[in-house]
């Protein structure tokens, strides 16, 4: 099985068997941005769950969190936001379009405010790292490493379909969890567990690594607070995300897929579920071109998990409430 494949079929085993939210290829470094990226991440509920569930769909801009923006007396945007303007900006306006800031309008000037206080909503964040076949491991036992000595998340887990012997165990840090995935008689993934996780201190100091050299390892240390911001933008980010980030071909040989419980695109040609992006179209010798499958991966993520495409929100609905301040 190719490491799409299993990434795919692995996220919809690890959503049917799990509560919260599965979402795939996250930046998973802090110092170094866009330097680890993670396989999947699993965000599991915090107390307030719900409450972010019924905000937006939609990954919550950092800016707009750190903000001054609170849900009381709205505030000139400018003034809510330290950091660049263009940034604010950006952020002032994102924020508005997922319903996160309401807008007002007071002498020519944008005035914002939250349609709700910021919730505690997410728990434990755990880590996978998908390598089907540990014979060809390419950076494996450095960014496990990494993700070990840096604590972004709260367990590291390497899922595999070979068969893990001692050696292999011996070669990675102790601390990851290890996973065997291998197919049942119905043709479903079957997880077994080799190794359970260690918890890992997320919440304290931890050390990235940036780049290993012949002689010379260069890292750097990473404190609480800054790991606490990546973790909420890691959350935030795997909440709006998903792992639906595929494309279903416009190929007659390509047809949607339910046997793991989701659907996934199977080639019928390739005898396997495919990348559509990568490896399908003209160029491929079983391209017949036809109109894509009629499929609704977002209506399928809601009916599926606690995730809701289209929430209430929290909008108000009153006029004056700017007059009682900040509460």
């Amino acid at each position: 099985m190719t490491e799409f494949a299993f990434e795919l079929e692995l996220c919809a085993t690890l959503e049917e068997r799990r509560d919260g939210i599965v979402a795939r290829q996250l930046g998973g470094s802090v110092a170094d941005p866009g330097g680890r990226v993670l396989d999947v991440v699993c965000v599991e509920p915090g107390p307030a769950f719900d409450e972010r569930v019924a905000i937006t769909p939609a990954s919550i801009p950092d800016a707009a969190i750190e903000s001054d923006v609170g849900p009381g007396r709205a505030r000139y945007w400018k003034d809510a936001f330290d950091c660049h303007p263009e940034t604010a900006r950006r952020a002032t306006e994102r924020a508005v379009d997922i319903g996160f800031f309401e807008r007002e309008r007071h002498n020519g000037r944008d005035y914002v405010r939250q349609v709700a206080r910021y919730p505690d909503w997410f728990d434990r964040l755990v880590g996978i790292e998908n390598k089907p076949d540990l014979g060809r491991p390419g950076d494996l036992e450095s960014q496990l490493r990494t993700d070990v000595s840096l604590g972004l998340v709260d367990e590291v887990i390497l899922a595999t379909e070979s068969y893990v012997t001692r050696a292999h165990l011996n070669r990675i840090p102790e601390e990851v969890g290890v996973w065997r995935v291998r197919r049942r008689r119905d043709d479903r993934p079957a997880i077994e567990v080799v190794r359970e996780p260690t918890s890992l201190p997320a919440d304290d100091w931890g050390v990235e690594l940036l780049e290993e050299r012949p002689g010379r390892t260069d890292v750097e240390v990473v404190s609480p607070a800054a790991k606490a911001r990546a973790r909420r933008r890691l959350a935030e980010r795997a909440y709006g995300k998903g792992w639906r980030t595929f494309d279903l071909p416009a190929c007659r040989t390509c047809r949607p897929d339910e046997s793991s419980g989701a659907t996934l695109p199977y080639c019928e040609w390739a005898g396997r579920v495919v990348d559509a992006a990568t490896v399908c179209g003209p160029a491929c010798g079983g391209y017949d071109p036809g109109d894509e499958p009629a499929v609704d991966l977002e209506a399928e993520r809601e009916r599926r998990t606690p995730w809701e495409g289209d929430p209430a929100g929290k909008r108000r609905r009153q006029a004056g409430l700017d007059r009682f301040g900040e509460p």
